[in-house]
Parts: structure tokens; C-alpha cells; sequence
């Protein structure tokens, strides 16, 4: 009789410790569980603020050269597509003197576009007002000669007879080649507020002055618009603007010395057989907005890793890659 309520006792106990051992072996899993859990919420909380980080917002306002313009408001496009959609990159083409001067005013512009380099009383008026300016390559331009598409005479000018033209050396076409119609030749150009026209003038005409009743104009959708229009037309402009415009002006060749070369992008170069008509083109960055404002410096980064990538789809000749790289450099070293 007691050997039985021994044994029945000794089963009991060994049921009860089955079945806490089952018991804890439950919580201790949901325990896991509930750790693992955390754990994880926790791993995703720090992504989600890693991601969160790299979100900018804001803007970035660019106002400056309409030859550069088709460059940087593509940038800008993949940047707010791509990039940063919560940035606001404001593209605009006063032209570059007139960018300048929006540039260079408290509260100014990010970016100022530049179809030529800084002048000395730009930099002395940054300077005065305490904007630290960084110059950035960022394309090359082949300026182009433009006429009418049904002009079928002047396909190929010499250097000299270009400088000639508006200078007012010839005033009919017959006075270049007797040949020639004997019809008035009518020059057009974009005007003072342009690098294009400086670097028209200081160096294809080496500061000699525009004559004549050439018609300058402030858009280069304009100058477009009358040399189709204009049978006797001949004007000057960015090759971008060409380039996109081949259906309503042609390019003139130009001869410097050997046969005639017609701008495109492999003749483009500052050793290239353009080279006496490829120039620089630039955007200027103000420094202090761009160690101030993330969204700035986080945009001129992007453009120097970008630009040679578009540069060829809307009309330049991209940098070398050795400059561009130690450009953006430059500018990662401002943080």
C-alpha cells in the first residue's frame, strides 16, 4: 500500500516537472521571440533614420549664361528625379553678366552660369561683400557660325573673313567673292549680357568693336528665328544651340589655316582641329551657401559627378576626366 502511493506520488512529480519545463521552454521561446523582435524593430528604426538622413529639402536657385543653361537645367531634372526629389533646383538664363550680378547681391543666387570666367571687379565686388567663390569647369562650347539653310555660298569661311564680316570690312556678299550674290550681308548676335558676345569680342575680334547695324538680341530662341527667316543672315552662338536647331540654320566651316572644320562634338576641343573657337564653360559656386545649406553642396557634387555624362546630348564636349575628378575634390573637401 505505500509502495503503491510512493510510485503514485513519484509519477505526479514527474508529470509536474514536464510540464513546467514545457511551460518554460514556451516563454523562454517568446521571450527569444519578443527580443528578436525588438531587435529587429531596432535595426529598422536605424535604417529608416539612416534613410532619412540622406533626404534633403529645400533649394537651390541658378540664374546665369543661356549657353550653359541647357546643361544645368538637365542636371537639375536628373537631380530632382532621380536624387532629391524634395530639393527644388530653380533653373534660370538672364545670361551671364546679368547672372553675375544676381550672383553676386545678399541673399544672391547658389550658382551663377558662365560662358566666360570671372571678371576683376565681379571677384573685388564678391570680395566686398564677403562671398568666398569657387570657379567650376564644366563643358567645353564650340562657338558656332550660323546662316541660312538656303544659303548655298558661304558654306565655308576663313577665320579672317569671319572677323572681317563683323567688323564691317565687307558689306555684300560680292565683296568677299564676286561670285557671291550682290545682296547685303545682315549680322546677328546675342548681346552685352552674354559671355558669348565677350568672348565673341575680346577674343575672335581681339577687342576690336562690332560694326554695323547688327541686331543683338537677349534670347537665343530669337537669333534662331532670324537667320532662318533671313536669306542674307549670318550670326553666332553656342554649338548646343545648333545643335538642336539643325532643321532651321546651317554651320558655317570654318578654315584656320588648313581645310575648313565644321564644330561637332569630336572637332571640339581645346586641342581639337575648333580649337581657335572652343572656349570654357563654367557654373560658379558661392562656398558659403554650400557649407550653409546641405541641398547646395550636396547639388554641386552631383554636377561634377554628372556633367560629363549629359554634356554630349546637349551640345558640349565634356571635360577630362582627371579635371573634373579633382574639381569635385576641391569642392568635398568644403565639408
Amino acid at each position: 500500500m505505500n509502495f503503491k502511493k510512493y510510485l503514485m506520488f513519484l509519477i505526479v512529480a514527474a508529470l509536474a516537472f514536464f510540464l513546467v519545463a514545457c511551460g518554460g521552454g514556451a516563454e523562454g521561446e517568446e521571450n527569444t521571440e519578443e527580443s528578436a523582435e525588438e531587435n529587429t524593430s531596432g535595426e529598422g528604426a536605424e535604417e529608416e533614420t539612416d534613410e532619412a538622413s540622406d533626404e534633403l529639402e529645400g533649394k537651390v536657385l541658378i540664374d546665369g549664361s543661356g549657353t550653359v543653361y541647357p546643361l544645368m537645367s538637365r542636371l537639375a531634372e536628373e537631380y530632382m528625379i532621380n536624387e532629391q526629389p524634395n530639393v527644388s533646383v530653380e533653373v534660370s538664363r538672364a545670361g551671364t553678366s546679368a547672372g553675375f550680378e544676381k550672383f553676386l547681391a545678399e541673399d544672391g543666387t547658389d550658382f551663377n552660369d558662365a560662358s566666360r570666367q570671372i571678371k576683376e571687379e565681379e571677384q573685388a565686388k564678391a570680395d566686398e561683400l564677403g562671398i568666398d567663390v569657387m570657379e567650376l569647369k564644366v563643358a567645353l562650347d564650340g562657338l558656332t557660325i550660323v546662316v541660312n539653310p538656303d544659303n548655298d555660298w558661304a558654306t565655308e569661311l576663313t577665320e579672317e573673313q569671319v572677323v572681317d564680316i563683323f567688323l564691317g570690312e565687307y558689306t555684300n556678299w560680292s565683296d568677299i567673292n564676286p561670285e557671291w550674290p550682290e545682296e547685303k550681308i545682315q549680322t546677328y548676335g546675342p548681346n552685352e549680357n552674354h559671355g558669348t558676345y565677350e568672348f565673341f569680342y575680346e577674343t575672335i575680334l581681339e577687342e576690336q568693336d562690332l560694326v554695323g547695324d547688327i541686331n543683338l538680341q537677349q534670347e537665343y530662341s530669337t537669333l534662331v528665328k532670324l537667320v532662318s527667316e533671313d536669306k542674307n543672315a549670318i550670326g553666332f552662338f553656342g554649338f548646343g544651340y545648333y545643335d538642336s536647331n539643325k532643321e532651321k540654320v546651317q554651320a558655317v566651316g570654318i578654315d584656320f589655316g588648313e581645310d575648313a572644320v565644321i564644330p561637332s562634338l569630336d572637332t571640339i576641343g581645346e586641342e581639337g582641329p575648333y580649337a581657335n573657337f572652343t572656349r570654357p564653360v563654367f557654373t560658379y559656386l558661392n562656398v558659403n551657401n554650400a557649407k550653409e545649406k546641405a541641398q547646395v553642396f550636396d547639388y554641386a557634387t552631383y554636377v561634377l559627378e554628372s556633367m560629363n555624362d549629359f554634356a554630349g546630348e546637349t551640345g558640349f564636349a565634356p571635360i577630362p576626366e582627371e579635371e573634373a575628378t579633382a574639381q569635385l575634390e576641391e569642392v568635398q573637401a568644403l565639408q
